[in-house]
């Protein structure tokens, strides 16, 4: 099912979220208009790739650090960064809602390294005799550049799954070929995402390839959890369940009278 919504509610406007959909957008654009403008001598979308991607064989021998950060604002198509932001703009504004502007953008980041690091670490517990079905294909694992945001954007998810397991997602799944939408609870979305990652992840080490890097969405994930105790502001965090609290018994309006006399707000959605 391909998310379509979520049903928090919202504590503040987010910036950062919305600043890194925006990048994302830019540089995708430019990367294919004017390829150049990023590496000079680029010809198009796959010379960009090459350059700023990550490649594990280097980022193992401490070369070519700075792709870490470049890899996580590009994408190799149009399915690609649709996918990506579409899930960025639905799970991460409640992220940076609970941790805040800065604490968020640590955490994005933090996210993507999280992924890389996983990522060139399935590609080392690949048997050597397996690495012969990349070979095969003219393909060495070590060389291939990764780029894209779904790591970072896999760290959200966890964050989500940690503090609104009882959300609901909006999905639109498909009976025959009727689009249909559903109300799912964030946890089971979230795990059988997770899930899904995880089985073909385990079938990557198997040394087929599959122009996905599943450890990566992996690794995402499980520091994006690991991170939420560490950036989390916790009054954030109790100020938006007491809202929901209110919401749902059926005191919305007294809730939000209280949060925003806290904060001197007028306006909705900014308790």
């Amino acid at each position: 099912m391909i998310p379509a919504g979520d049903e928090n509610i919202r504590v503040e406007r987010v910036v950062v979220n919305h600043l890194i959909i925006g990048l994302n957008i830019v540089l995708f654009i430019v990367s294919i208009m004017r390829p150049q403008m990023l590496v000079p001598g680029a010809t198009g979308l796959e010379d960009v790739i090459n350059a700023l991607g990550v490649k594990p064989f280097f980022i193992a021998r401490g070369e070519m650090l700075w792709t870490i950060l470049t890899a996580m604002f590009l994408h190799a198509g149009l399915a690609h960064i649709l996918g990506n932001m579409l899930y960025l703009y639905i799970f991460g504004d409640n992220i940076e809602a609970v941790m805040g502007k800065v604490r968020y953008l640590a955490f994005y980041l933090l996210s993507g390294l999280g992924a890389v690091v996983f990522h060139i670490a399935s590609i080392s517990l690949i048997p050597p005799d397996r690495l012969l079905n990349y070979a095969f294909q003219g393909v060495n694992p070590w060389l291939v550049p990764a780029v894209g945001a779904s790591g970072a954007i896999s760290g959200v998810l966890g964050a989500y799954m940690i503090l609104y397991p009882g959300s609901l997602i909006r999905a639109v799944g498909f009976w025959f070929w009727i689009p249909m939408v559903f109300r799912v609870p964030a946890s089971v979305y979230i795990i059988f995402w997770f899930a899904y990652q995880l089985v073909m992840g385990v079938f990557t080490l198997t040394g087929i390839p599959t122009g996905v890097a599943f450890w990566a969405h992996i690794g995402g994930f499980l520091t994006g959890m690991a991170l939420v105790p560490v950036l989390v502001n916790r009054e954030k965090l109790e100020k938006l369940r007491a809202l929901a609290a209110w919401r749902l018994s059926g005191y919305y309006g007294e809730g939000y009278y209280y949060l925003t006399r806290q904060r001197g707000s007028s306006e909705p959605g900014e308790a």
